[in-house]
């Protein structure tokens, strides 16, 4: 689904990212964690074209996407939910949503087909939906966040710190809803610094340092991993 390879990329001729490559395969979830300054969100960035790609290639699906435009990648089908959330706050809840499906320009039966599973995957939106953003909880934001990524149909959907600013009651409301998404079989590369929630959602992960992917692996090897487990989970091996 989306393969990177030997990715260099930064900001203002600052290099961030040095070489990284990395995949995630069709219904695969696949987390990238590292403490702040890893250059976690930078890849996301490089992926959906926001920043140039100074050396390496991006592809999606068959097709190579470093250079097109975000807009053109978006059109692909990958869809970024960034950690700002990308929300207009002075707008309802079903309005963002309709945005949120603007590129598929559905039929009025299809658009609300759409927004029916989404009440279902997140109740609280359906007596949201009338509400402006700007009034709701972090919560129910970061909700509506993911929402409207759904409500653009992705092939491969990216979430940046889903967990950022949330008290822990509701980031594990937020990863149920995640898990939920693993199960339907979505498709996800998930950046997150709650390394225990990130892998505990995730099939496949890799570890970033200093724009750099010091270790990859399978979600239980990383969790049984005793540096992960000293440096991320606060656990150290008798």
């Amino acid at each position: 689904m989306l393969k990177v390879v030997h990715l260099c990329a930064g900001y203002g001729g600052i290099s961030i990212l040095n070489g990284i490559s990395f995949h995630v395969d069709l219904g695969e979830v696949v987390t990238l964690i590292g403490g702040n300054g890893a250059g976690k969100s930078t890849v996301l960035k490089a992926v959906t074209g926001q920043i140039p790609v100074g050396e390496g290639r991006i592809f999606f699906g068959e097709r190579r996407i470093d250079g097109l435009s975000p807009e053109r990648i978006a059109r692909l089908g990958l869809i970024l939910v960034p950690e700002n959330r990308g929300l207009f706050g002075g707008m309802t809840v079903e309005d963002n949503l309709r945005l949120g499906a603007f590129r598929l320009r559905l039929k009025s039966d299809e658009l609300m087909k759409a927004m029916t599973d989404i009440w279902k995957l997140f109740p609280v939106l359906r007596a949201r939906c009338r509400q402006k953003v700007s009034t709701m909880s972090g919560g129910e934001q970061q909700m509506l966040a993911i929402a409207k990524g759904l409500m653009a149909d992705p092939r491969l959907m990216l979430l940046d710190e889903p967990s950022v600013g949330l008290a822990p009651k509701l980031v594990r409301e937020i990863f149920s809803r995640i898990e939920i998404l693993k199960q339907r079989g979505v498709t996800l590369l998930l950046v997150e610094q709650n390394v225990r929630h990130g892998l505990d959602c995730a099939d496949r992960g890799y570890v970033m340092e200093r724009g750099r992917i010091v270790l990859e692996g399978s979600r239980d090897a990383l969790k049984a991993n005793p540096e992960i487990k000293k440096a991320y989970l606060g656990v150290q091996d008798s």
